[in-house]
Parts: structure tokens; C-alpha cells; sequence
């Protein structure tokens, strides 16, 4: 039988092997931590995301610009599918309200547990503390393993190595060097699905970090000049902003950073009101009424909304209440920086779509695969990155298959 390395354990690769060795080929898999799956594991601590139940074209715009590479992949892994796979594993989901896909115990390490049960049922081997090294002189690829420097013949490789983000866990990127030194061109890695650092006042700092700001909106005006809005909620940190909305924005205002240096985001602390009617109740008599006890009867405005309107507007502005409702419709946030990789949910870059072709082989490596958050794309959160990379590893994977068959073929 044809052999396939998978080289990486998170989603993408177990996805990759379930795919070859469903396809009838020998599969390892290898990975450098001592246990497969464990951001999976650690990003379902809080219910674990796996898609969006969307229509396709909403579902599919969610990848931006890097629409193309993902979307035969989703096409063919679509996330009815990925629930039906889901329910093969004994794992019910339901939709929610936001339209989000969930087991129905919300629990990642249930599903995690079927899935490799099935695998090593089907065959596939795990050696784990195995860090890929690339290839030996003999073309046969290089691991570093506990017993020393360990090769193995493959007629194909599936890579799965992972974004930059959360390299405890496995994902450092140390890859690029690998692929660089061969010549792959790679699109250099950055955070997505980040936070962004803002210039609080030590006052601010101390009293909000730590907070969370609820029902609001955002708007960043993106690189081309599109005011792009979402509502949802954020977190104020020591440093700045995180947390859904901020994840929403995180591409458009990066890239905005990128190019001039900051972003802004303009916030709608009350986007339930119209600017008319908060006027309206703004100038209400205010009587003997604290300004504070003012903001929080007539404008809703109170706790860490009214930190944020006193960080930001002057003095002035919180008298004048045509300015005043101007600047809870409109707060401009600066921001600095987005968060280091280290600290991101996912990253941009990686290798390009126009280094692979349609099975997301390497164009100048036959045999070799690539897929999940390695490649150059990005999404949200909401179900969409997992999506991409069950759907790019099981791509990758079937394809990987199929090209080890033909080749084992050739030499019989």
C-alpha cells in the first residue's frame, strides 16, 4: 500500500489522514508535541465553534480576498457535511441563535476522543515528540525524535503545521525557515483575530482593564476607503482592546496599521438609538442630576461606556449635548498596534495560492500537500477557521492518496 506522512496533528492533519487512509492508504502521522490536538482542544474550552450555518455565499465571503483558495475546499466539505461527519462520531450539534454550529455538550474533548478512536481503528499510527526537520539527502523526510534523527519514505506529505499563533502548543511557525531554504515562497506571517494595543491613561487602565463592553458597534475604514461595521462585544485590557467585535475588525484595521501607521475605530456605544433621539434625551433638563446620572437615565450610558466617553471626549463635550451625542454615536479609539502573533487566535500569510495548484500541492514539490492555517488565508472566528481547515485537510489529505497510489503504481 501507499504510504502518507501527515506532519502535524491539530485539525487540519487529522482531517488529512481520516481523508487517505479512507482512500486506502497507509497513513502516519507525526507531530511535535507530545499530543495531538491540543489547541482543539484548548480553543473548545469555551464551546467548541465548529462552523456557521450561513448560506454558502454569505459563508464563503467570510475569507475576503483569499476567497479562491478556500472555497473548493469548503465547496466539498460544506458545513452540513462537517455536521453530518460530526454526528458519524457519535457528536449531535445544534445551531444557535447567532447561527453558530456547536456539539451539543459544547465540548471538544468528547468529539477529539471519538475521532482519534476511529483513526487508529482505521489504521493511521501517531508518533508524537517528532519535530519535522524537512528532507534527508535521500529525499526521505526528517523528523528529530527522542531516539535521535529518525527518516521515513513517503510517496506523498501532507503539511499541517499550523499558523504562528499559540506556539506552546505547537504552532511556531518554525516551518517557514524549512520551506524558505527551498525556495517556497511565503507570505510573512501576522497576527489575525488579535487585539490591538490603545494609549490608556493610568487612571483608565486601573480602574476598566479587565471589563467587558457589551452592545455596542464598530466601524474601521479599510485600506480602500470601505467603513466596514459589526456589532458584538469587546474586552478592555491593560494594553487595549480584544475580544469579538475586536476579532471582527482585527484584518481591516492590521492592514490600515500597516499602512498608516494606526487605525481607528469608531465606536457606537448606543447603537439602538438613533443620533436624533439621543439628542433628544440627552437635552432633557438635567436638574439637579449628576452629569453621570444624566448619561446613565437618558442615554444608557454608565460603568465602563461612560470610562470610555470621559476617556476620549473633552470636557467640553460632555456639556454640549449635541457633541456629546455625537461622540456616543461616534468614539474614536486609536489604535497603536495589533497584539503579537503569539497572542492572536489565528494568523494571515503563509504559503500562497499561487505555489500550490488545485489539490494544494507545492507546484515545485510533487507529492508534497499543504493545509489548514499554514496557507495564506484568514477568516473570523465564528466556525470559519476550523471549517478551513477541516476542509483544506481533507483536501489535501484525499489528494495526497490518491497522487501516493498512482506513484506506487508507476514502480510496481
Amino acid at each position: 500500500m501507499a504510504m502518507v506522512v501527515i506532519i502535524g496533528g491539530g485539525p487540519a492533519g487529522l482531517m488529512a489522514a481520516e481523508a487517505a487512509v479512507t482512500a486506502g492508504a497507509t497513513v502516519e502521522l507525526y507531530d511535535a508535541m507530545p499530543s495531538v490536538g491540543r489547541k482543539f482542544l484548548l480553543a473548545g474550552k469555551g464551546g467548541l465553534n465548529l462552523s456557521h450555518s450561513e448560506p454558502m455565499e454569505s459563508f464563503l465571503a467570510r475569507y475576503g480576498t483569499r476567497r479562491a483558495l478556500i472555497e473548493p475546499a469548503i465547496r466539498s466539505f460544506s458545513p452540513p457535511a462537517l455536521q453530518a461527519w460530526a454526528r458519524e462520531l457519535g457528536v449531535e450539534t445544534f445551531v444557535g441563535t447567532s447561527g453558530r454550529i456547536f456539539p451539543i455538550d459544547m465540548k471538544a474533548a468528547p468529539l477529539l476522543r471519538a475521532w482519534l478512536r476511529r483513526l487508529r481503528q482505521a489504521g493511521v499510527r501517531f508518533c508524537v515528540r517528532h519535530r519535522w526537520c524537512g528532507w534527508d539527502e535521500d529525499g526521505k523526510v526528517l523528523f528529530n525524535s527522542p531516539q535521535g534523527p529518525h527518516s521515513v519514505q513517503a510517496y506523498a506529505v501532507v503539511l499541517a503545521l499550523g499558523g504562528g499563533s499559540w506556539p506552546h502548543l505547537g504552532s511556531d511557525g518554525a516551518w517557514i525557515q524549512i520551506l524558505a531554504e527551498q525556495n517556497v515562497p511565503i507570505v510573512p506571517l501576522k497576527p489575525a483575530n488579535c487585539g490591538f494595543d490603545v494609549p490608556w491613561s493610568g487612571h483608565f487602565r486601573t480602574k476598566f482593564a479587565g471589563h467587558p463592553v457589551k452592545t455596542v458597534a464598530g466601524t474601521v475604514k479599510t485600506v480602500d476607503g470601505i467603513m466596514v461595521r459589526r456589532m458584538g462585544e469587546f474586552v478592555i485590557t491593560e494594553n487595549g482592546v480584544e475580544g469579538g467585535l475586536i476579532y471582527m475588525l482585527s484584518s481591516a484595521a492590521r492592514d490600515v496599521i500597516t499602512t498608516e501607521g494606526t487605525a481607528t475605530l469608531w465606536l457606537d456605544l448606543a447603537p439602538d438609538r438613533s443620533l436624533q433621539r439621543l439628542t433628544e434625551d440627552l437635552s432633557r433638563p438635567r436638574g439637579k442630576r449628576t452629569m453621570a446620572t444624566h448619561l446613565k437615565c437618558y442615554a444608557g450610558i454608565a460603568g465602563v461606556k461612560a470610562g470610555l466617553l470621559r476617556e476620549v471626549v473633552s470636557k467640553e463635550v460632555l456639556t454640549d449635548f449635541l457633541r456629546l451625542a455625537a461622540a456616543i454615536k461616534s468614539l474614536p479609539l486609536t489604535l497603536v498596534a495589533p497584539r503579537p502573533l503569539e497572542e492572536a487566535i489565528s494568523t494571515a500569510g503563509g504559503v500562497s495560492r499561487e505555489t500550490l495548484d488545485e489539490r494544494l500541492m507545492l507546484r515545485a514539490f510533487p507529492g508534497v500537500f499543504c493545509a489548514g492555517e499554514m496557507l495564506d488565508w484568514e477568516a473570523p472566528t465564528g466556525g470559519y477557521l476550523l471549517t478551513g481547515c477541516l476542509a483544506t485537510g481533507r483536501l489535501a489529505g484525499r489528494a495526497a492518496a490518491e497522487w501516493a497510489d498512482d506513484h506506487c503504481a508507476r514502480r510496481l
